[in-house]
């Protein structure tokens, strides 16, 4: 079920009604809740619901066992078997294939022909995002930051709440949780701000990313006779096709989480405004990077230590980030290139330099700003290229096209129809910039804004084949 199609508008005004005129008792909300994020998560295949099932109670009951001892050893053994367990569906399901691929391809190098079946195996999905939540929780619980809680329903509809139940935002525990266990009365102004978030998002991924994707598709396909300017303008597309993709869930996630009165953190926060990498990376993705920052990085010595240490957890952190995504070296690659990028700033002690928002007192950037914006820009559009080629070779191949100079210029300019869109989308943003989200009008003109968002955005829908989003594979 797509938030982007018919069946989610239905799905949602049912539960909404449902959820604040018939169940209007805490747990009553909490056990609709929970039906309806199992009916959402089964509409893409109810064999999985076994599988969230199995997690929520496993986790449930480890927390339940940590609150009873106090043995070191016996609190040990208890999280490792979470870890195990969660990282271990987590491994089976998203990287059997892969690691027996990579096997037998290390071997063939060596000469040596190996024959090992693979399995048809199907992933899960959310499956990355929600071991993750699980995951904080039992961690939170063992540090001491979080009592066990012994309603199952409560905990149960945390798990799998359908808002950011296959794609995030990840939530901690310590956010999300207490909320189940608060009464919850209608809010307006609430509510409001979550259509306006559930509009924008709309907007992004149906007007910005499903146009630039159709374009990205066609040019990574072709790659090999496309000119440079045609793979330069690729990597672009794809750079705002992911961002308005990913962000435009997120947002609308938060914004449903709001019609029934959760509030989720935020994810994503204006990063292509960015200076630098550092700073990009505390605007992208918001909960997977301190879900690592805070599970791994952290607990690894972060930026303490000798200047080996330093070098390795940034590599740890980043590689493991980007494995994360998905079972291809082109991911790794991806995660490696941004610890390269990184690293000297936080070697030469620059990493949290842009803490303040750019222009902050301006409309415009100053010139430094504006270069910054632009190479912060380049080396991750220039990492995306790895994001999402097929192999390595591919983007190895892709980027040596661009810098062919013999066919860099084309004869003709195709692939131009996103432009006047991404142009007005980075002007949108850019005013925006120091607001949670772009659609906050003058009371005077709002009416009209919003009037006019909704057509546009039902002239793409009508023209939408209502692609997935990009994130649902990983």
């Amino acid at each position: 079920m797509l938030f982007n199609s018919f069946e989610f508008l239905v799905f949602l005004t049912i539960v909404f009604i449902l959820y604040w005129f018939v169940f209007k008792k805490l747990k009553t909300q909490n056990i609709l809740i929970l039906v309806a994020s199992y009916v959402f998560y089964g509409w893409w295949d109810w064999r999985f619901l076994s599988l969230i099932f199995l997690s929520t109670l496993v986790d449930y009951t480890l927390g339940l066992m940590l609150k009873k001892t106090a043995n070191v050893k016996k609190r040990k053994l208890l999280l490792y078997s979470s870890l195990l367990f969660n990282l271990g569906m987590l491994g089976f399901f998203k990287y059997y294939n892969f690691f027996i691929h990579s096997w037998v391809e290390a071997w063939s190098s060596l000469g040596v022909t190996m024959h090992v079946s693979s399995l048809n195996i199907i992933l899960p999905v959310g499956v990355s995002f929600y071991t993750f939540q699980t995951l904080s929780y039992t961690i939170d619980i063992y540090k001491g930051k979080l009592e066990p809680t012994k309603d199952f329903i409560s905990f149960a509809s945390f798990v799998s709440f359908f808002p950011q139940l296959v794609a995030g935002p990840i939530e901690r525990a310590t956010n999300l949780l207490p909320q189940f266990f608060r009464k919850r009365e209608f809010d307006y102004s609430l509510a409001v701000s979550g259509m306006k978030l559930i509009l924008w998002g709309l907007v992004k991924k149906v007007v910005i990313a499903d146009s630039c994707a159709t374009l990205v598709n066609l040019i990574f396909a072709d790659y090999q006779n496309e000119s440079g300017v045609a793979l330069i303008m690729g990597a672009i597309y794809f750079a705002f096709q992911i961002y308005c993709d990913f962000s435009g869930y997120s947002d609308i996630a938060i914004g449903t989480a709001r019609l029934f009165g959760f509030k989720l953190m935020r994810n994503f926060n204006y990063p292509y405004f960015s200076r630098d990498i550092a700073e990009f990376w505390r605007r992208w993705h918001i909960s997977l990077s301190t879900w690592f920052r805070d599970y791994l990085y952290i607990p690894l010595g972060g930026s303490r230590g000798t200047l080996k240490l330093k070098i390795r957890n940034v590599f740890v952190i980043f590689l493991v980030s980007g494995f994360w995504h998905g079972a291809n070296w082109t991911f790794i690659a991806w995660g490696g290139l941004n610890a390269l990028f990184f690293l000297p700033l936080l070697l030469s002690n620059k990493n949290r330099n842009n803490l303040n928002e750019v222009a902050e007192n301006s409309l415009l950037p100053s010139l430094k700003e504006l270069l910054q914006i632009l190479f912060t820009f380049l080396l991750t559009t220039f990492a995306w290229i790895f994001f999402r080629s097929e192999t390595i070779t591919d983007a190895l191949h892709y980027i040596q096209k661009i810098v062919d100079f013999g066919s860099f210029f084309p004869t003709v300019i195709r692939h131009k129809k996103a432009i006047p869109l991404l142009v007005i989308f980075i002007i949108i943003e850019w005013w925006s910039r120091k607001k949670e989200y772009p659609l906050v009008f003058d009371k005077k003109y709002r009416n009209f804004f919003y009037v006019f968002f909704v057509f546009v955005l039902l002239y793409f829908i009508s023209a939408d084949d209502k692609s997935s989003f990009i994130y649902f594979q990983f």
